[in-house]
C-alpha cells in the first residue's frame, strides 16, 4: 500500500468513517468521493479522477433501516447495483486494479441452524437477491481482483448499535422473538481492518465474510449487551410487534444467521475483537 491512493466511495457512514480513520492512520493516502461537495470529499465525476488511483473501496449504498416501502426497496437496490456497475464501468482504462466492494452476509438469507461460509449458495428474499446482484455487479470489474466484504452485524458507535444501545441503557432491553436465532457480528474497527487487510493480501479474492469467528445466539447477544451496559434485559420483544412495527425489515432482527469467516482465517486475518464480549465492553468503553 506504501505510495498507492486509495479511493473510496461511501466514506461519510458509519464504516466509512472508521475505514478512513484508520487508513489515514497507517500512512495511506485517500481520495473520497460523496454525493456532493464538502471537506475532505470531492463529487465524483468520471474514470479521471481515478487516474492516480491503484485501489477502490466501495461502501457506498442507502440505509437498509426504516419501512421497506416499495420506493424505498428501489432505491436500496439501485443504490448498490448500479452504483457498483458506475463505478465498476470507470475503471476501465484506469491504473487501478484491486475493487473491494461491500455485501452483506445476508447474502445467505436465514441460514436456521446451517453453518454457513463464503462457499455456500445465495439464500432467498429480497436481501439475498438485492446482495446477490450486488456483488454481480462488482465481478463485472474483469481487469481488477475483486473482493466482495460480506459484512455482519457491525457493533460499534454507530449503525443499528446506535439505535439498540440506548434502549437497553434504559433498561428496556430484552430478546427478539425466541432469541434462538444466530447473530454473525463484528467490529466496526474489524471491518476496517478487513477491508485493509484484504488490500493488503494479493491472495485474497472473491468473497470474505465479515464476521467474528464465532456467532452467537440473540440470546446471548442480548444478556452480553446488558452486562456491557450494566442494565437488565428483561423485556422480550415478540417476533409478531418487530414484524407489525417494522414489516420485512424485522427479517433482519428475526432471522437466523450463522456465518464463519473461513477465509479470514484460514488466511491469517488477526481479529481485534474476536469475541461478542470483547466487541461490546470496548464499544460501551467508548461511550
Amino acid at each position: 500500500m506504501n505510495g498507492m491512493r486509495l479511493a473510496v466511495f461511501g466514506g461519510t457512514g458509519f464504516v466509512g468513517s472508521v475505514l478512513r480513520r484508520e487508513a489515514q492512520r497507517r500512512g495511506i493516502e485517500l481520495v473520497c468521493f460523496s454525493r456532493c461537495e464538502r471537506e475532505g470529499f470531492r463529487v465524483f465525476r468520471g474514470p479521471g479522477d481515478l487516474d492516480a488511483c491503484g485501489a477502490v473501496v466501495n461502501l457506498a449504498g442507502e440505509p437498509i433501516l426504516g419501512l421497506w416501502t416499495a420506493g424505498r426497496r428501489r432505491r436500496i437496490v439501485a443504490s448498490r447495483v448500479e452504483g457498483t456497475r458506475r463505478i465498476v464501468e470507470a475503471l476501465r482504462g484506469t491504473p487501478v486494479r484491486t475493487l473491494i466492494n461491500a455485501s452483506a452476509i445476508g447474502y445467505y438469507g436465514d441460514t436456521g441452524e446451517t453453518e454457513v461460509s463464503e462457499d455456500s449458495p445465495a439464500g432467498t428474499g429480497f436481501l439475498a437477491e438485492t446482495c446477490e446482484a450486488w456483488e454481480a455487479a462488482a465481478e463485472e470489474a474483469a481487469d481488477a481482483r475483486v473482493v466482495r466484504i460480506r459484512i455482519g452485524f457491525v457493533i460499534g458507535d454507530g449503525g443499528a448499535m446506535h439505535l439498540i444501545r440506548p434502549v437497553f441503557q434504559a433498561g428496556l432491553g430484552g430478546n427478539l422473538g425466541s432469541g434462538k436465532q444466530w447473530m454473525s457480528c463484528i467490529h466496526v474497527e474489524d471491518v476496517a481492518g478487513l477491508i485493509l487487510w484484504a488490500l493488503e493480501t494479493p491472495s485474497v479474492s472473491g468473497p470474505v465474510n465479515a464476521v467474528m469467528p464465532e456467532p452467537v445466539r440473540n440470546a446471548e447477544f442480548t444478556k452480553t449487551l446488558a452486562a456491557a451496559v450494566r442494565r437488565p434485559a428483561i423485556f422480550p420483544v415478540p417476533a409478531f410487534a418487530l414484524k407489525l412495527i417494522l414489516g420485512e425489515l424485522s427479517r433482519v432482527m428475526l432471522d437466523s444467521a450463522r456465518v464463519r469467516p473461513d477465509v479470514a482465517t484460514k488466511l491469517g486475518y488477526a481479529f481485534r475483537f474476536p469475541t461478542v464480549t470483547a466487541a461490546l465492553q470496548s464499544s460501551s468503553k467508548a461511550k
